[in-house]
């Protein structure tokens, strides 16, 4: 029996899906190297229907983070594993039309490349397609940094990469730098070490959204399997490798992060500072210790190892990937844990408590204590009206905290949510930059204008961005960068930190003085995993579900709203309307809340629950903090149970 007779001898008996078997025939039609078509061949004869399943049951899709998924299998075959390399490494990314390859990374560039030709050419441009393109430390990031390059100087366009591994933000920094028409950062944040990514670019140095995000599918999923074979040997000849100065231009607008560089030099913060063997230190060390920080790495974990050795999981939110920062901050009584994810777009840290023990902070917490600092600052400089003013923004995701929106209130700024991805972010900014340009007229150069300068054209014509996070880890100080930015995040929080103990406070101190003045809140999330095909079943269960079947009360707590941002018409603080998507917003009848998505990134569900109450004074907090946390606590279990009754159908 041939390899495709039994293929479809398995769809017949029910062992694989038919769309796994459509996808698995396809690949076989394909001019597949030997190593691809040997690999096909000993997983289909060792009946490893479950992997296969999982492989092929779809091409891989674009999320709200461009592409990610499983470079390395769970069932592997000998041919695409060959030897390891020293770091763990496969000989071949994993075959499979659901996973990221050499296959489905050029037939993304190729789509890529075709929708920007053809953009470009609906905007009367002619010139070649420029495309800068990054990459993290992870297993085959070079070799697909290199792939995606090579392909696209193949197809007539001119490509730029770096010389080694570098952060996220500095890709979105140097689309604009370089004023390429789009860009790629090959990661997969802080996925587990088996994943991989191609996170996508567009002019403006922000992640893809509509139009251009459903335009390029479309281009991709026009990729005929037969072409890619012409573009699976990289061929570096017309490709340019950028210098130095790419990353001093970079570091020269990482630095503007910092508000008050006076009080940074003074107090001589104390750092204990992870980059998880990644791509963190290569501009986070230099930036804290010119800023006047005394910087004190950890030694283990500053190699660059796509196994990410040392932790469960290269993920700054989790007290893991943190524990070796904590341990060496109190054994040098440093002031403050900082620690950046893979790829550099995310920032996690732990604080000295005024007991003197070390606490991790949540992304909503470093979130408003740095929005909260930022719009004090800016009103000192003057650059915000000290009663604040509605063409000053701070921006975040619905599932971030409401504490936020607190803080904007109290400040008298307008806070705009959108939703989840740091490209929605994006979209505003470049929506504020477009609005000044045109009543700037022709001949203004917006990032050629001073930020100082250009925040009060802003301020008079448009909408300032005064900052922007999401509840994951990432944050943003101005909009020289389109993404969130882990290095700008660090020098950030490290000038709070400063301020704070200028003051002879603490960091949770100063967070108390925030809920004193706009309220307690307290947030909560779950994370359900479901890998796989039947995960993928599952997910959808419950999103379909809570649509069809939307909840009406959990415990003694009723649901008095339900939100479907899929179906119904909201728009944001702007009067524009949010972009339909999957995303529930489920209000209760205690004033709490909580948001119901999947994620577009990783195999899961997840709900954001929010919770709030008034503090009438000081004494009161600590009883306010404590029950609030168990009223919250009890709702999780009840929210959670009722997930995974609707995920088994």
């Amino acid at each position: 029996m041939t390899t495709l007779q039994r293929i479809q001898s398995a769809v017949s008996a029910g062992q694989l899906m038919p769309g796994s078997g459509e996808n698995l025939a396809a690949f076989l039609g394909a001019r597949l190297p030997a190593w691809a078509l040997e690999s096909i061949e000993e997983l289909v004869a060792r009946g490893a229907w479950s992997e296969l399943n999982d492989r092929f049951y779809r091409y891989l899709e674009f999320g709200t983070g461009g592409m990610r998924g499983r470079t390395i299998g769970v069932v592997t075959a000998a041919a695409e594993t060959g030897t390891l390399s020293p770091t763990g490494s496969p000989v071949h990314a994993a075959i499979g039309s659901n996973l990221l390859n050499d296959f489905t990374l050029v037939r993304a560039t190729v789509g890529l490349f075709r929708y920007t030709q053809k953009y470009l050419r609906e905007q009367g441009i002619t010139t070649k397609p420029r495309f800068v393109i990054a990459h993290d430390v992870r297993h085959f990031s070079r070799h697909f940094c290199e792939l995606a390059a090579s392909a696209w100087t193949k197809l007539g366009g001119e490509a730029f990469i770096f010389d080694g591994p570098r952060p996220t933000p500095q890709l979105s920094f140097s689309v604009r730098w370089l004023k390429a028409h789009a860009g790629v950062v090959i990661t997969a944040s802080h996925n587990p070490p088996h994943d991989n990514g191609f996170k996508a670019y567009f002019d403006d140095g922000g992640q893809v959204v509509p139009p251009h995000d459903k335009g390029i599918v479309a281009e991709v999923n026009a990729v005929p399997l037969s072409e890619l074979a012409d573009f699976l040997v990289p061929n570096l000849a017309g490709v340019t490798t950028l210098g130095r100065d790419a990353d001093y231009a970079y570091l020269t607008v990482a630095s503007e992060a910092a508000i008050d560089h006076a009080v940074l030099k003074k107090t001589k913060l104390k750092i204990a500072f992870t980059n998880i063997h990644a791509t963190g230190a290569i501009h986070s060390i230099p930036l804290l210790i010119q800023a006047g920080c005394d910087v004190h790495p950890v030694k283990e974990q500053l190699n660059f190892d796509a196994r990410f050795p040392t932790v469960k999981s290269p993920n700054p939110e989790n007290a893991d990937a943190l524990a070796m920062a904590v341990a060496l901050a109190e054994r040098d009584q440093c002031d403050v844990v900082l620690a950046t994810d893979p790829d550099c777009d995310r920032m996690g840290c732990a604080v000295r408590s005024r007991a003197g023990k070390m606490e991790l902070l949540t992304g909503n917490q470093i979130g408003a204590l740095l929005a909260d600092y930022r719009l004090m600052k800016y009103k000192e400089l003057g650059w915000i009206p000290r009663e604040g003013s509605e063409r000053a923004a701070i921006i975040k995701t619905y599932v971030t905290t409401q504490l936020q929106d607190a803080i904007g209130r109290a400040h008298g700024v307008k806070v705009v949510n959108t939703l989840t991805g740091f490209k929605w972010i994006a979209a505003k900014m470049r929506g504020y930059e477009g609005k000044l340009g045109r009543a700037m007229g022709p001949g203004f150069d917006y990032d050629a204008t001073p930020f100082a300068e250009r925040a009060q054209l802003l301020m008079k014509h448009s909408t300032f961005y005064a900052f922007g996070c999401e509840e994951s880890y990432g944050y943003l100080p101005n909009d020289y960068v389109r993404d969130k930015d882990g290095n700008a995040a660090c020098l950030m929080f490290a000038e709070v930190c400063a301020w704070v103990k200028s003051r002879g406070l603490t960091v949770p101190e100063y967070l108390d003085e925030i809920f004193l003045r706009c309220g307690f809140y307290l947030e909560g999330v779950i994370n359900l995993y479901y890998e796989g095909a039947s995960g993928n079943a599952k997910i959808k269960r419950i999103l379909d579900t809570y649509r069809a079947s939307p909840p009406r009360a959990f415990g003694d707590v009723a649901v008095t709203k339900f939100q479907d941002f899929g179906r119904e018409d909201i728009r944001d603080a702007d009067g524009e309307m949010i972009p339909k998507q999957d995303l529930y917003l489920v209000s209760l009848a205690n004033g709490y809340s909580f948001a119901a998505r999947g994620s577009g990134t990783e195999p899961k569900m997840k709900f954001y629950l929010f919770a709030n109450a008034n503090v009438g004074s000081a004494a009161e907090l600590p009883a306010v903090k404590a029950r609030v946390r168990a009223t919250l606590d009890g709702l999780i279990k009840w929210i959670e149970a009722d997930a995974k009754k609707r995920a088994e159908g």
